[in-house]
């Protein structure tokens, strides 16, 4: 493959061009590498997880074909998103250390280039990243996970929950469910009970030994053993029954939270799960928050963790390549990390979830406009 240095010598296009031959030299230097990276860090991934859970695999009868095509086949898109800004980090801190190497930059710099200029195939680039990876990681994956996951809670760990205890939660406006303890074996909730408010006041109050969801019909729930107050100022009427079905807008799914279910619901999907629940008066779902913004800020990520790389690594430097690599991996892992303490705070603390994603994202951005300032003009 030609050098930019020769590149240079045959660009005639005119300079109000959006794209010339060079940025189109960068771009696919730039995406070939990120996808080498992928391939390679991925594929020595799946050896040691494969390698990792081999044993469980077998001892639990899971079929080749579930593990190729149900969990492989799901695992790599999933991990290759969930690192995408550690790939964009090395992609890009690799390729540009290579042109700094060859004084390739130089020669671009001594055409008049600057190096705002220089940037735009980088961000082109940076944004072709963040589109396809919102876009997977937002609609595509977590269709994918929801396989995956349930071929890990089948063969590998179980990690649905079968009991939920202290279940509260508004089912339709001003009217709040109740129930002691949920067995999800026989879809039964043991303690029930359901009150009606009035402007504030409690006009019904129904108690029951047990409420049992039928799978048949959607929202559709037998209570038996009930005994409903209902009351009318000073005048106060009862009435018991052994069995009534009723029709109340709650699922066992709503309460039996899976591990990682917030992987499988697409991102319209948990905007509408977050809004459901926060009517309901659910506390739990900091962790439903957290993913529907990490999608949009790791998307974002790819154009800070792009300038940084360039404007680290476009200086020639003594130590090289290897420098440039050694200090670009220390800086992704340490954002990635920092990344999942912030979303900690936002879990157990009580910084909102938008908060809490962005906050790594501001962060880097002053460094990244930092080593912008001090990279070479």
């Amino acid at each position: 493959m030609r050098k930019i240095t020769d590149i240079l010598k045959h660009i005639r296009l005119p300079r109000n061009k959006f794209l010339m031959r060079l940025d189109y030299y960068i771009i696919k230097k730039f995406l070939g590498t990120y996808i080498f990276a992928i391939a390679l860090i991925i594929s020595i991934a799946v050896v040691f997880d494969f390698n990792e859970k081999m044993d469980r695999f077998m001892s639990h009868d899971a079929p080749w074909s579930a593990i190729i095509f149900d969990y492989y086949a799901n695992f790599v898109p999933y991990f290759a998103n969930l690192f995408s800004p550690l790939f964009v980090f090395i992609a890009v801190i690799f390729f540009t250390s290579k042109l700094a190497e060859n004084s390739e930059i130089i020669a671009m710099f001594s055409t008049g280039m600057s190096f705002k200029r220089m940037l735009r195939p980088y961000m082109v680039s940076a944004a072709i990243i963040a589109l396809t990876t919102f876009f997977l990681g937002s609609y595509v994956i977590p269709k994918g996970s929801v396989t995956r996951i349930n071929f890990e809670d089948k063969y590998y760990k179980q990690r649905k929950k079968s009991t939920a205890r202290n279940i509260q939660l508004e089912v339709d406006s001003g009217v709040i469910a109740y129930i002691d303890r949920f067995e999800d074996y026989n879809k039964t909730g043991y303690r029930f009970s359901l009150d009606k408010f009035k402007e504030k006041a409690l006009v019904s109050h129904l108690t029951a030994r047990s409420i049992t969801y039928d799978t048949t019909q959607t929202h559709h729930w037998v209570i038996k053993d009930y005994m409903i107050r209902e009351m009318d100022g000073m005048k106060e009427t009862i009435r018991k029954g052994e069995k009534i079905d009723t029709t109340l807008f709650m699922e066992p799914s709503d309460f039996l939270i899976m591990k990682n279910q917030q992987e499988m619901l697409t991102s319209p999907q948990l905007s509408e799960y977050i809004d459901r629940q926060k009517q309901r008066g659910f506390a739990n779902i900091k962790e439903f928050e957290i993913e529907y913004h990490k999608r949009i800020a790791m998307s974002f990520a790819s154009f800070i963790l792009t300038l940084i790389g360039a404007s680290l690594s476009s200086r020639k430097v003594k130590g090289g390549m290897g420098l440039h690599l050694g200090i670009g991996l220390a800086l992704s892992f340490s954002y990635i990390l920092f990344q999942t303490i912030s979303s900690t705070f936002a879990v157990n603390g009580n910084v909102p979830a938008i908060i809490a994603v962005w906050i790594p994202n501001i962060l880097y951005s002053f460094i990244a406009l930092y080593l912008y300032k001090k990279a070479p003009k």
